[in-house]
């Protein structure tokens, strides 16, 4: 799959500059490295974490939601853009929606969602997806599923079936690493947004954990949190990774309060803005870490090395799928 990149004039919210990019290239046994950060915002706490995220090459910024906080006013469109342009334009940026790109207008505008979807494009219709809220793409044996928390999602909606369509599709040989990405984070410990996301849980887990998907990030809670391996609630050693990585530096400030005792499930978990890494070392085998920002540099807080599903021989037959595959008839 070819990706066509839009780096776009976002300063001036104007013309796009076309340019295309092929991240799907066979795998060269080099390292994959994938950062991540969510509810960026643009503060000063914003351009330590762009400036952190920076300090080391990477290759793609995967982005969950809550992007400029603009809500509505315009102009702080025009001002995200100025402050992301030098990242976003030598590095892909592929970002999904928060709550905060909705800026839906009574009567006017009931769907929301219109500046986002203007200024920040992504190339969902070569992954058969009919919105910009949800799509799919593969960088180098990695196989990404960005989801639309704020998309309608119930058993009936065309991103339910197209997730499914998706999921049936995926070639773990060609891409043995499946990560999704969303906004409001399934598992949660943190006493802010509790809940928000269980009903999409309730619609979808059962799909990403007998499709084997290695790891889900989500943004939302203003704090960093890593769960172990989970499926309904519970640990299980074929279920995703669940990682919160709201903690990009916005002007709602941090979400400093959570549920005690520690869920047992919760590995770990601190209010910090910062940025995550995610190191695809080859085909079984990656690293993640967890860099908080310190002042004028960035500390490793929290970091585990990871061994992707596929390679698991007791997670195997989860790989088979049990989801009903669609067509792409039904999906549209």
């Amino acid at each position: 799959m070819v990706l066509e990149m839009w780096i776009a004039e976002v300063a001036h919210g104007g013309g796009k500059d076309r340019t295309s990019c092929d991240l799907s290239l066979s795998w060269s046994w080099g390292e994959l490295e994938l950062k991540e950060t969510g509810d960026l915002g643009q503060t000063e706490w914003t351009s330590t974490t762009l400036q952190h995220i920076n300090a080391s090459d990477y290759d793609v910024l995967l982005l969950p939601g809550d992007l400029s906080y603009a809500d509505t006013q315009q102009p702080l469109w025009d001002t995200f853009g100025r402050l992301v342009e030098p990242y976003a334009s030598h590095r892909p940026w592929m970002v999904t929606q928060g709550n905060h790109e909705q800026e839906k207008f009574p009567i006017i505008d009931q769907k929301g969602f219109k500046a986002y979807n203007s200024r920040w494009p992504m190339p969902y219709e070569e992954s058969g997806s009919e919105s910009n809220l949800y799509y799919s793409f593969d960088v180098v044996g990695v196989h990404i599923i960005m989801l639309g928390s704020y998309a309608e999602f119930s058993s009936d909606s065309s991103q339910y079936k197209w997730l499914a369509n998706d999921l049936a599709k995926i070639d773990r040989i060609k891409t043995p690493w499946v990560v999704v990405l969303l906004h409001a984070p399934w598992y949660n410990s943190n006493l802010a947004h509790q809940g928000e996301g269980e009903s999409m849980r309730v619609a979808m887990e059962e799909m990403l954990y007998n499709s084997a998907v290695d790891l889900v990030f989500a943004g939302h809670v203003h704090a960093y949190e890593r769960f172990t391996r989970v499926y309904d609630n519970n640990a299980d050693p074929c279920g995703p990774i669940y990682i919160t990585i709201g903690d990009g530096g916005n002007r709602e400030g941090l979400a400093m309060m959570y549920k005690e005792p520690r869920p047992s499930i919760s590995m770990f978990r601190e209010a910090s803005f910062g940025h995550g890494r995610l190191r695809i070392v080859n085909q079984t085998h990656a690293h993640w870490s967890w860099n908080r920002n310190n002042d004028s540099f960035s500390v490793v807080a929290d970091g585990v090395w990871l061994e992707n599903l596929r390679s698991s021989p007791s997670c195997i037959p989860h790989i088979q799928q049990k989801v009903q595959q669609t067509s792409g008839n039904d999906e549209l």
